[in-house]
């Protein structure tokens, strides 16, 4: 159940169950009608009467086959529409079916006890909700009714999550088959409340006509995936990762990403320093190994010796010319032995003049390249998809990743994580204890340490999405970068 549909494909699954059989589109909205009704039972018992919203379409359809069932069981139901379904569709037959009286939308307002049922507006939503619609919508938020949305709430687009016009919040949204984007990325989520997804009778197998190329990160997606080492290994063999270090006042970020490679398993790890931070790195190192690189020649000979096969280059870095050529130094590995690399903070921003460079060179690397920008990163590398309002975020990550050649991981509480060829994944597990300095520096060491034990790198960045989020569940109020990397031990056991 972790694919995730857009609008377009959700349209594409109902047609094609009804080209399959036995069932009809209008079958399809009696069940999915059952579906609300027999949440709204169960988790609303004590409301003293129930207001139906009912937009034109087909999720005003549903509103009406809510509205009869509540009836047949002798419930007090009242409907609220400003326009007829059109004749001849099966919202319009829904209608049909209703045995009572319909109230003006205009009209519409909420009353203490009752629940409200919004059924304006689906996933599909294109333009922003307006007029006697939205005046709805601020009677219901205004007055604190408790709201069960079909589908999505209305005002919430399901490309996108974004909001058009308004929107009342809900406490529970039943949508049907697979979530859409909108359930998943921000600000639409925060409206959502629960989430059902409810077994209308659309079969699976649609999805291998429709074939989705986004789900929702689940370990289901990795775990099989994880690094398991054997009884007879050698460290290096477990990986090596190499993180890049800053001058001697900027050290701590890329100590934090060079614990988190080694916390999630990496059996070597290598902080390059420049000879000015040597002595301030010497002085917080343990496990972790310690080489002075100031120079490409410095790097070249690093890489030729030791073979790291991942290196994370960003953190504390500097915005820099050493900057790009370390990282064009690292692309260009040969093909005996080609290396991953992990760009972040810093090192995005470094090439935000000239973002065409990096490009070429991911282009010449087979898509050994990682980035991890947030939003105002992802911005300086690619300032057009920034500001293009069409975009939903999961589409900016898409088109980011096919315009570098690089998995693209646009941070947030809704992360992404988009491949070149259009997979994709929405994180959802994520916390806000995870808003404290340091905690992205820690995403990007895991990475790093993934990629060095040779996990693939969609598969690596969506896992340490997640299990970066995990961690610091675990350890909850009071989470500092530094206590990420520990956390990760505890964690790993619950997929090792």
């Amino acid at each position: 159940m972790h694919e995730i549909l857009s609008p377009e494909e959700m349209g594409r699954a109902d047609r094609f169950a009804a080209e399959a059989g036995p069932l009809e589109t209008y079958d399809l909205m009696r069940n999915a009608g059952a579906a609300v009704t027999a949440e709204i039972l169960a988790r609303f018992p004590d409301c003293t009467g129930f207001d139906v919203l009912c937009g034109p379409g087909n999720n005003g359809g549903d509103g009406y086959v809510v509205a009869r069932l509540l009836h047949e069981r002798g419930l007090d139901v009242r409907i609220w529409r400003e326009t007829e379904p059109r004749p001849g569709t099966d919202a319009a037959r829904a209608a049909a079916e209703w045995p009572m009286r319909v109230g003006t939308l205009g009209n519409f307002a909420p009353a203490a006890g009752r629940l409200v049922v919004d059924a304006l507006f689906g996933a599909g939503l294109a333009k922003p909700v307006e007029g006697v619609y939205a005046e709805a919508l601020e009677k219901t938020v205004a007055a604190k009714s408790p709201v069960m949305a079909i589908d999505l709430p209305s005002g919430v687009s399901g490309e996108s999550g974004k909001i058009l016009g308004t929107a009342a919040p809900a406490q529970v949204t039943v949508t049907f088959f697979r979530k859409k984007p909108g359930h998943l990325l921000y600000p639409g989520r925060t409206l959502c409340g629960e989430v059902v997804v409810a077994d209308i009778g659309i079969p699976e197998d649609v999805l291998k006509t429709i074939r989705p190329r986004c789900r929702e990160n689940a370990p289901e997606f990795w775990k099989a995936l994880l690094p398991r080492p054997h009884i007879e290994i050698h460290k290096y063999e477990r990986g090596h990762a190499a993180v890049f270090s800053g001058g001697p006042s900027a050290t701590g970020a890329a100590r934090l990403a060079a614990r988190g490679a080694a916390r999630i398993g990496a059996g070597a790890v290598t902080l390059l320093s420049p000879a000015t931070a040597l002595a301030v790195n010497a002085m917080h190192l343990t496990s972790i190994m310690l080489k002075r690189v100031g120079a490409v020649d410095e790097l070249d000979v690093f890489r030729r010796s030791r073979k790291a096969s991942a290196y994370l280059l960003g953190p504390g870095f500097g915005v820099s010319e050493k900057a790009r050529v370390f990282a064009a130094a690292v692309l260009r590995s040969s093909e005996e032995a080609p290396a991953h690399l992990v760009l972040d903070a810093d090192g995005i921003s470094a090439f935000s003049e000239e973002p065409e460079l990096l490009f070429a060179e991911a282009a010449a690397s087979l898509g050994n390249l990682v980035l991890t920008p947030h939003l105002g990163e992802f911005g300086r590398l690619f300032p057009d998809l920034a500001a293009d309002e069409q975009l939903s975020k999961l589409g900016k990550a898409r088109a980011a990743a096919a315009r570098s050649g690089a998995i693209v991981l646009l941070k947030g509480p809704d992360t992404v994580i988009a491949a070149p060829d259009g997979n994709a994944v929405i994180n959802t597990n994520a916390t806000p204890y995870l808003a404290t300095a340091g905690s992205g520096d820690v995403l990007a060491g895991m990475i790093t340490g993934l990629l060095a034990q040779g996990m693939p790198a969609f598969e690596a960045a969506a896992a340490a999405a997640y299990l970066h989020a995990e961690a610091a569940r675990a350890f909850g109020p009071g989470l500092i970068a530094e206590d990420l990397p520990e956390m990760l031990p505890e964690v790993l056991k619950r997929f090792l």
